[in-house]
């Protein structure tokens, strides 16, 4: 009996002294946390997709404390809106966000495209990836399989006719899409841009033609109608240089093969305004 009363008051004094260290440890050795960071935090919308540049929202609200000179619209899913709330927070003037839309740059769907063999394997994008670059004939283009469609926490992607496709109106810009491809054909741009190349395929001509119908065969006409030199071929795929271009139709009129396309993209955030 005197052995249980003893064990019993040891183990009380023993949990005595963890509490006082306990008690210390907190004063004297916790780190002080910035008031503002709590309100800052408060004010992104916990997408964590990196968009920012930062590893995650917690990562950005800590950024924006640390470095005074630091933007406040660097998070593209939170918008106009969210970079007010943060200017308000830090007394600064508010920044506009430059409001960014996921595009698929593949038009090569079922019936343009050539299987070069029945994939059977794992359905993710990741997985047919890793066996021979997917199913498709082109090594570039799109596989089809969803991993950006799964990704996306908009639910703003899905796969038709063996081709992701990116509904812009319900888009926040996140790029968390574009992660989630194994291919890359993914890129996020301005929601003002209207002119798009959907390929992004880096063969010749000769091996784009035989594989898709729909794919860039850098024959160079669109380079030579652009009245603002806004394109280029840049390893075998005509590329826009959105700064020079106006919108004038020229090289999607001259593409013989009309992967060049006009099409708004007005994302989330600009059609809420």
């Amino acid at each position: 009996m005197t052995a249980i009363i003893f064990a019993a008051i040891l183990a009380i004094v023993l949990g005595l002294i963890c509490a006082i260290i306990l008690v210390l440890a907190d004063k004297f050795m916790s780190v002080p946390v910035d008031e503002r960071f709590p309100k800052i935090r408060e004010c992104l919308p916990g997408a964590n997709c990196g968009a920012c540049g930062y590893t995650g929202c917690d990562g950005y609200a800590q950024a924006l404390i640390d470095n005074p000179d630091l933007k406040t619209n660097l998070c593209v899913p939170g918008g106009d809106s969210t970079a007010q709330a943060i200017a308000d927070v830090l007394g600064k003037e508010a920044e506009d966000v430059i409001e960014m839309v996921a595009v698929v740059k593949c038009d090569g769907n079922c019936s343009v495209v050539k299987q070069r063999f029945e994939y059977k394997g794992v359905k993710t994008c990741e997985a047919a990836n890793m066996f021979y670059g997917g199913a498709g004939t082109c090594s570039f283009g799109c596989i089809g399989l969803g991993d950006c469609a799964r990704a996306c926490p908009q639910n703003a992607i899905c796969v038709e006719n063996g081709v992701a496709y990116v509904n812009s109106e319900l888009c926040i810009g996140c790029g968390i899409c574009a992660k989630a491809c194994p291919h890359h054909i993914i890129e996020l741009m301005p929601d003002v841009n209207r002119t798009l190349v959907l390929c992004s395929s880096h063969d010749k001509g000769a091996v784009v033609r035989k594989f898709c119908t729909n794919g860039c065969i850098a024959c160079g006409k669109c380079t030579k109608t652009c009245p603002n030199g806004a394109i280029t071929l840049v390893n075998n795929l005509a590329t826009i240089d959105y700064e020079k271009c106006t919108n004038c139709g020229a090289c999607r009129d001259a593409c013989p093969v009309h992967c060049i396309v006009e099409k708004d993209i007005s994302g989330i955030h600009r059609i809420a305004k």
